[in-house]
């Protein structure tokens, strides 16, 4: 499995933390967007990361989101919709995520799966990469997915911990996806609850093929995708995958989950994010669609006769050219890194990626 880590001004204690947490035989991707101004906090990262895989024997990957070469290697590869108006990759988690699915894919590995940089405790990343490999394994499809819902998300509250079991953001969300599915059943439902789930994973057969979302609209939008692409309502361009199924095996932890508080800003550009990409669906029915926009309206969101705006969606990482891609990368992203751990114990050098390996189907 691959085991991408986005990454955005981190502490050095906290990213060695995560990484310490990783299964050894994952191999990991850092997808960073740290400052690099005034101090090159990237640098400080790969570093770490450098140092982690050659104490350990470990190989990693890492870039640099708005590396200017990685730019022109999308660009090169056939994903001209990552690049913004500055000729970059463009800010977002979904960007992070994609770059880290396209690595992945080059790789060989058939396993993805991705770890929030914020996260205090090691533990608890460890017990999500055990649960990735559990639930894939359960799963027992080509096309599957499993989504961390993490026991519970401690804060301070008049000076002792409070353990609380829904999150401000993934609260909402859950709901409203929840509300449309009901609206097709008939029937009121809880059954999603990992709606804003960061830490998830999938088989990249099922990665390839699924359109991302930019921002934090990112993990909702993966659910919409598959009602869109997989659920039966909309006529199908795969009919291998409708042959059987894609299940989505939603697993509680057991550690409690620590990370960064970011402010209700934060939360509530989740939320509203979240919502868009179920508006915007053509799958969601007009009750739903018009609840929503109320909702927005009543949160401040919306002003009376808007329209909620439409998130980016970026083509399916199977749609690249991933030799173009790696040529690109290697030839001009100076911010691309390949560590091979194995190299301090005398093994014979094995980067994480090698250009013959590159498999060279798409979708």
């Amino acid at each position: 499995m691959v085991i991408v880590v986005p990454c955005m001004n981190e502490t050095r204690s906290v990213i060695e933390g995560v990484l310490s947490g990783i299964p050894h035989d994952c191999l990991i991707v850092l997808v960073s967007n740290s400052d690099k101004l005034p101090v090159d906090r990237y640098e400080i990262e790969a570093q770490t990361l450098e140092q982690f895989c050659r104490l350990a024997g470990r190989s990693a990957i890492a870039v640099h989101q708005k590396d200017p070469g990685l730019a022109a290697a999308f660009k090169a590869a056939g994903m001209e919709d990552l690049i913004g108006e500055d000729g970059l990759v463009r800010n977002g988690k979904g960007e992070a995520m994609l770059i880290g699915m396209a690595v992945a894919a080059m790789t060989g590995r058939r396993y993805l799966g991705y770890v929030d940089a914020d996260n205090y405790v090691p533990g608890a990343v460890h017990e999500y990469c055990k649960a990735y490999a559990a639930g894939l394994h359960l799963a027992d499809s080509p096309y599957s997915m499993v989504r961390i819902s993490w026991h519970s998300k401690p804060k301070l509250r008049d000076g002792r911990l409070f353990f609380s079991r829904k999150g401000r953001s993934s609260q909402i969300t859950n709901e409203w996806l929840n509300r449309f599915l009901a609206e097709y059943s008939g029937f009121g439902t809880e059954v999603i609850a990992t709606g804003n789930a960061g830490e998830h994973a999938m088989s990249l057969a099922l990665g390839l093929k699924l359109r991302l979302a930019g921002g934090f609209a990112v993990e909702p939008y993966e659910y919409m995708d598959m009602f869109e692409q997989f659920g039966g309502i909309l006529e199908s361009t795969d009919p291998d995958v409708m042959a059987g199924s894609v299940p989505v095996l939603q697993i509680e932890t057991r550690n409690p989950h620590f990370h960064d508080n970011k402010g209700e800003e934060h939360v509530q550009g989740m939320r509203m994010q979240a919502l868009n990409v179920v508006y915007h669906s053509p799958v969601t029915l007009p009750s739903v669609r018009q609840a929503i926009v109320d909702f927005m309206v009543s949160q401040g969101a919306l002003e009376l006769g808007q329209e909620p705006p439409r998130e980016r969606v970026y083509p399916p990482v199977g749609s690249l050219d991933l030799e173009l891609l790696y040529d690109g990368l290697d030839a001009e992203a100076q911010t691309f890194r390949q560590f091979d751990g194995g190299a301090s114990a005398g093994l014979p050098p094995s980067p994480p990626i090698a250009r013959e390996s590159i498999p060279r189907t798409t979708v």
